[in-house]
């Protein structure tokens, strides 16, 4: 079954047996770096682990920041930001549509625990960030290592637009190949 979001505010639907998004506060962070551990194990997400990632989650200048939960616990993490230094997807929007960088806002740091797959929980978490984003006047945009393969069909099957595929240089000896998309208009 899959499971939509209306995009508005936090959900709280029956607690136990369907996903809920809400905003992520600093309680949750502990339980968001357990499930960021099992999907590094299984998938390589992030592909560099990081040495505190707590940090990580919560690095940068965010706009926004959800947790999904299913019976209680917590099984999905997204942020919402502004574009950093090594964020290559608002330059791309911004040059397509004749703006400025600013005009974008970066989804990021989506993951979903492997055992509460199938629930439509990513989709959700998506939804959430391109709710705040549009709310905000921006367009959402996000990059994603080209192995990342079930993130990209994901963001695909949600209608995202590739725009293009680029090799970014992540330190002196690591090149990697990242998909560059845009929510659709």
């Amino acid at each position: 079954m899959e499971i939509e979001s209306s995009g508005g505010p936090d959900e709280r639907p029956d607690e136990k047996s369907s996903p809920c998004v809400r905003q992520r506060t600093d309680a949750d962070l502990e339980g968001c770096v357990r499930v960021l551990a099992d999907v590094h194990q299984l998938d390589g997400y992030p592909v560099n682990w990081p040495a505190q990632p707590d940090a990580w989650l919560s690095h940068g200048p965010q706009l926004g920041s959800w947790v999904a939960e299913l019976e209680g616990r917590p099984v999905g993490h997204v942020v919402l930001s502004r574009g950093g230094e090594g964020d290559l997807a608002p330059a791309l929007w911004s040059e397509r549509n004749g703006t400025t960088r600013g005009t974008a806002a970066v989804v990021g740091r989506l993951f979903v625990a492997p055992q509460a797959r199938g629930h439509g929980i990513g989709a959700l978490l998506m939804g959430r960030a391109v709710a705040e984003a549009r709310r905000l006047g921006l367009h959402p945009v996000l990059d994603v290592v080209a192995s990342d393969t079930a993130a990209a069909a994901l963001y695909e099957r949600l209608g995202w637009e590739l725009m293009a595929t680029v090799e970014q240089r992540w330190g002196p000896r690591q090149t990697v190949s990242v998909r560059c998309y845009a929510a659709p208009v």
